[in-house]
Order: C-alpha cells, then sequence, then structure tokens
C-alpha cells in the first residue's frame, strides 16, 4: 500500500505571550534575584543578572510572541513557570486532551471516523510521564481501535513518527495512522534562563497518514523521507525518573532545558542543509521542484540559511514560511504547523519538503506532492 498524508490538525492555546510581556516579567524577577543576593554579588560570589530586552530576543531568534497553556504563572516574577494542576489518574491528562483536539481537527478534515483509524503514535519531545503511553490514552478518548505507542526524538519527532506510520502502511500493518505532536515545552522551559526564556511555546498538531486507496481525493503523496541522529550534548534536558537516586542534582538548571545555542547553529544547519540536498539527488528532484520548504520553526536566521543553501538563493516568505514569529519554538510541532497553515495554495502535482530537526541531534525529511 501506498502512504500519503489525508489531513493535518492543529490546536492553540487560548493564551499568548508577547515579547514585551516576557521582557517586563524576566526584568521585574532580575531586579528581586539581584537584591536579594546583593552581599554576594558585592563580593563577587555571584554575577549579577542582566537584562533581557525584546531586541535582543527578535534579532537572536526572530520570535515575537508564543502561546503558552498557562500564562499567569509565566509573567509572575515571584512564580517564573506555567501553573499546571495535576489531575486526578480518572481524568484525561493534559497532554492527551490538546492532542485530541488536534486529532479531531484532522479526522474531521478527512472525513474519517475514529473507529476506521488503525494506530496512534504520539510524537512529542516531552512525556508527562513513563506509562501509560499518552498515545494509548489517546487511542481510548477518541474511540480508536489497534495499537498505539509513543516516541521522542525532540525536535525532530513528527517527521520521524510519519515516515513509522508511512512505513505500517507500507507493510501492511495499517491502513490509517494518527500521529499526534502534543508539545507543553512552556513546563521544560527554564523562564528564568536570559539566554533560552523566550524560546519555546505550547501548542498540539496531527497528521493523518493513510493508504492511498481510501484517502480523500486531496491529499499529499509522500514521495520519499529520511531520517539522520547524530549523538550532541549541545541540546540537552537531564530531567527524569533517576533524578531521585541522587537528591542533589534535583531543581538543578540542568533538570530543564539548556543548549549551547552557538554550537548547534554551527553544526546543524550544514548537517541538514547536506540531508536535505541529499534527499534531492536520492529521490531524482532539483531544488526548483519545491514550491515550499516547511522548516522546523526554532531559528529564523538558522532557516534563513538551510533554505538559502538548498535553494540556491535568499528564500522569500512565501518559499519559506515562518510561524516562529507567533508560536516560537513548539518542538516538534513546529515545522507541522507551518504545513497547516501554508500548504491549501497548492496545485496538484506541486512539491514541498517538511522537514525537522534538533536536539539528538536529529533530523528528519518528508518530500510531499499535493495530489486531487
Amino acid at each position: 500500500m501506498t502512504p500519503v498524508i489525508s489531513a493535518t490538525g492543529l490546536w492553540t492555546p487560548p493564551h499568548s505571550v508577547t515579547n514585551e510581556e516576557l521582557v517586563e516579567s524576566y526584568n521585574a524577577w532580575a531586579d528581586r534575584w539581584n537584591a536579594e543576593h546583593e552581599g554576594d554579588i558585592a563580593a563577587g560570589t555571584l554575577t549579577a543578572k542582566t537584562h533581557s530586552s525584546t531586541e535582543f530576543i527578535e534579532k537572536a531568534s526572530g520570535i515575537k510572541s508564543r502561546y503558552v497553556v498557562d500564562k499567569s504563572g509565566v509573567v509572575d516574577p515571584a512564580i517564573m513557570r506555567p501553573i499546571i494542576p495535576e489531575r486526578p489518574n480518572e481524568d484525561l491528562s493534559i497532554l492527551a486532551e490538546i492532542a485530541v483536539k488536534a486529532a479531531k481537527q484532522a479526522l474531521d478534515a478527512a472525513g474519517r471516523d475514529p473507529k476506521d483509524v488503525d494506530a496512534v503514535i504520539c510524537a512529542a519531545s516531552n512525556m508527562q510521564r513513563a506509562y501509560p503511553a499518552m498515545a494509548i490514552e489517546v487511542q481510548e478518548a477518541l474511540g480508536i481501535e489497534g495499537f498505539s505507542f509513543d516516541m521522542n526524538v525532540a525536535c525532530s519527532s513528527a517527521t520521524f513518527g510519519i515516515q513509522t506510520a508511512a512505513d505500517f502502511v507500507r507493510a501492511g500493518h495499517a491502513k490509517s495512522v494518527l500521529m499526534v505532536n502534543p508539545e507543553i515545552t512552556s513546563g521544560h522551559l527554564n523562564w528564568t534562563d536570559r539566554d533560552s526564556h523566550f524560546i519555546f511555546g505550547d501548542v498540539a498538531t496531527a497528521v493523518l497518514v493513510e493508504a492511498e486507496d481510501i484517502a480523500p481525493k486531496e491529499h499529499w503523496k509522500i514521495l520519499g523521507t529520511h531520517l539522520k541522529t547524530k549523538f550532541s550534548n549541545n541540546i540537552r534536558n537531564n530531567f527524569g525518573f533517576l533524578n531521585r537516586a541522587d537528591p542533589e542534582g534535583v531543581g538543578t538548571p540542568d533538570k530543564l532545558f539548556v543548549q549551547e545555542g552557538r554550537k548547534v547553529f554551527k553544526e546543524v544547519v550544514p548537517m541538514v542543509s547536506e540531508m536535505i540536498v541529499s534527499e534531492l539527488n536520492r529521490l531524482d528532484l532539483n531544488a526548483g521542484e519545491l514550491r515550499r520548504l516547511w522548516l522546523h520553526q526554532a531559528n529564523a536566521n538558522m532557516n534563513r540559511l538551510i533554505a538559502a543553501k538548498v535553494l540556491g538563493h535568499e528564500a522569500s516568505d512565501d518559499e519559506s514560511p515562518t510561524v516562529l514569529d507567533e508560536y516560537a519554538n513548539t518542538s516538534s510541532a513546529g515545522s507541522i504547523i507551518a504545513f497547516h497553515k501554508h500548504s491549501s495554495d497548492f496545485r496538484p502535482g506541486e512539491k514541498g519538503l517538511i522537514c525537522s530537526f534538533g536536539a539528538g541531534y536529529s533530523a528528519g525529511t518528508v518530500f510531499v506532492e499535493k495530489a486531487g
């Protein structure tokens, strides 16, 4: 069976935080911290926290705002984290809840009944628990039979999930696979770190991968996929259940998102560019046939350089659209948001590329062609 993308879904949180709001809360927190540690700062044993600015954020990343599931705690200098109460085990967990919302959009767009879906893959950076799998909870909430599982390849989880779903279809293990990407990245972000407090936002996306013979008339042919990983410590989060075995490390900065931004930029841009060009050659395509690149939404400068290396010229907004300015980095969901919001104008036969990259390092490409 030939796998295709039948539809996508997107759920956006109701709360948006602008750079101005974020800078105001961060600077107020920094002033409080400096006042509390005035003696140590004067003695030279601690370094004073410096202010952030909207100019710094936009120049470094291209981000102007981000959506979050909770705004109150994020912009409160006394809290500086989202407030997300734990739910009883009998209630639908918040990660499953937002995944279901995105999934229902995709199912409705394809005219697909949940009972016709054979499998669910939950592919995201940060699962809220080890088990039971979030995917199985989503499966139960939607009334889907079959099998489900979680997978985590950080920011590349969605493209890895698409290839996995497509492989299930090719092998005859499933005719319809729902792949969801619920990302509450606000929970793993250190909102008191000036170099990264602006990076992430929350969202949920969904992609329905199906056999071509049951897909709606308007769908996306999957021309080819490719995955790549290379170990790096430059993007890392050390939070996990083994932390309880060494209590001294609980609450330290490395239990949240940390990165060496300059090293990531220098190493990931050429890796991803070369991977895309190599895949174009393998699929007997040329860059001129790609109408649009839906790239991972982590950094505007990275995307600009990658697109230029692939296309051979500075990409226009039409060739490489961005949602980063509004959504910030939403990890695995970023390239799917771009695809969801900027693909309806394609005509049959036009081709594009969904590409993600991030911690691992990991990278994935999905070349598609509009059918209909």
